[in-house]
């Protein structure tokens, strides 16, 4: 008896919905994956909802970038004074940087042709999953959410497209980041500057290094917050599908194929 009991339940969920967040199994293209990790580490595995592997690489490179002086260097390689970048760059750092980072495109790659695997295994079986919860901090169900809306809103500030779809570590981790970023590279007091007329100014107390994070974290921010409503929403539809055809439709029936045009 309990032979067919374990025989009858299902080893892969697609889904858990808890009240951090909706964590699911769907395709995703490895090499967009692999490039976000090769813009910076740590983004791909978080779209992987990897979390504590991402937010360690992404802690880490802040850590060793900053360290090894690596965006000062960029940004003097950029502006043809490379007997600079040669000068503000540490090697000791430098060297810590390259492993880990071929390390981050490498392991996200995998993972992802890895987890698409899992996930076709998972929707042929199409086992159940808890579409709602409710706790006394929180409360998280599947509907349906407009893309657009998610965008607009981390077009705003990073974070608050990932809170709309209720991706709370996430949407609290790039919340935390973004004010950083924004604080120490003072980039509202260079676009105050700027709005003002005052380009030199503007253009010197702008902080480089640490200005030339945000351009990733705010695209990572917009495609997150798209590319999970989507998906998101796709899945809402799936469990309404398994729900009424479990509970509703007569087991003698057929869906008739789809027409080809």
């Amino acid at each position: 008896m309990k032979n067919v009991q374990w025989l009858n339940q299902s080893r892969r969920q697609k889904a858990y919905v808890s009240i951090l967040g909706t964590t699911q199994l769907h395709l995703r293209n490895p090499y967009i994956v692999a490039w976000w990790s090769a813009a910076f580490p740590g983004f791909g595995h978080l779209l992987l909802s990897k979390y504590l592997r991402g937010f360690a690489l992404f802690i880490w490179e802040f850590v060793i970038n900053t360290q090894s002086h690596l965006n000062q260097a960029i940004v003097y390689s950029f502006t043809g004074k490379f007997d600079k970048a040669k000068e503000v760059i540490d090697h000791r750092w430098l060297l810590l940087y390259i492993p880990v980072y071929v390390f981050a495109i490498w392991d996200s790659y995998r993972t992802t042709i890895d987890t698409n695997k899992i996930y076709l295994a998972a929707n042929r079986e199409d086992a159940d999953f808890q579409s709602f919860v409710i706790h006394p901090l929180e409360i998280n169900y599947l509907d349906k959410r407009n893309p657009r809306i998610a965008v607009f809103w981390t077009l705003f500030m990073p974070g608050l497209g990932q809170l709309y779809i209720h991706r709370i570590g996430v949407s609290f981790f790039l919340l935390i980041w973004w004010i950083a970023l924004v604080y120490l590279s003072h980039f509202l007091e260079a676009v105050h500057l700027l709005v003002s007329g005052d380009i030199g100014k503007s253009t010197a107390i702008l902080s480089k290094e640490w200005f030339l994070f945000m351009p990733s974290v705010y695209g990572f921010a917009i495609y997150d917050a798209y590319v999970n409503t989507v998906e998101n929403n796709k899945l809402f539809e799936d469990e309404q599908r398994h729900f009424l055809q479990k509970n509703f439709q007569h087991p003698s029936f057929k869906m008739p194929a789809a027409r080809r045009e």
